[in-house]
């Protein structure tokens, strides 16, 4: 097995500042925009962001985590994952706001699908943005492009993108495996 190691460190740090700089060009003070985490590990990268944003702005943002489980098409095939695995926490009304869906891959698009049907419940938001830590062009399924990237990896399907963060994996990087034959 062979591992790239696409970005980490001090980069892996520069790169959320910088989308967040991104994310203020675009909303201002954030009073009509919420950051939503995607489980599970969407809502990893959107906690840091809401807190790098809080320390840049100088006040809270509006963070939620949104469980995608029922909504996949694919959660019946899943068969190791549990049906309830994760939990939604959204705390705010969300209608009427700009809503940035985060999360760690975008791969397929079938994520971000689900995402869009499950936040319908909770209500009409004005826009939906999608950023993303690692953009996997050319492999979409489902017509769906990120508002904000962190880095794009050309990778083939057989290759893995695997995100690790310090609150879970001890360590803040990103790696492209790749299966020696």
């Amino acid at each position: 097995m062979k591992q790239s190691i696409l970005l980490d460190g001090p980069k892996f740090q520069i790169t959320i500042q910088r989308l967040c700089q991104q994310l203020i060009e675009n909303h201002g003070d954030f009073n009509n925009a919420a950051i939503i985490g995607i489980q599970p590990r969407g809502t990893y990268l959107a906690k840091r962001l809401a807190q790098e944003l809080e320390s840049m702005i100088g006040k809270k943002v509006e963070l939620g985590i949104l469980d995608i489980t029922f909504f996949r098409d694919d959660f019946r095939t899943k068969g190791s994952t549990p049906l309830l695995a994760n939990s939604t926490k959204i705390d705010f009304i969300v209608d009427g706001k700009d809503v940035i869906f985060v999360d760690d891959v975008l791969w397929t698009g079938r994520t971000i699908r689900s995402a869009m049907d499950a936040i319908q419940a909770f209500g009409r938001s004005n826009t939906i943005e999608l950023l993303t830590l690692v953009d996997r062009r050319f492999s979409r399924q489902i017509p769906i492009q990120p508002d904000y990237i962190g880095i794009q990896v050309d990778s083939i399907d057989s290759q893995k993108v695997i995100v690790s963060w310090q609150e879970v994996d001890k360590e803040d990087s990103i790696v492209l495996v790749t299966e020696k034959k």
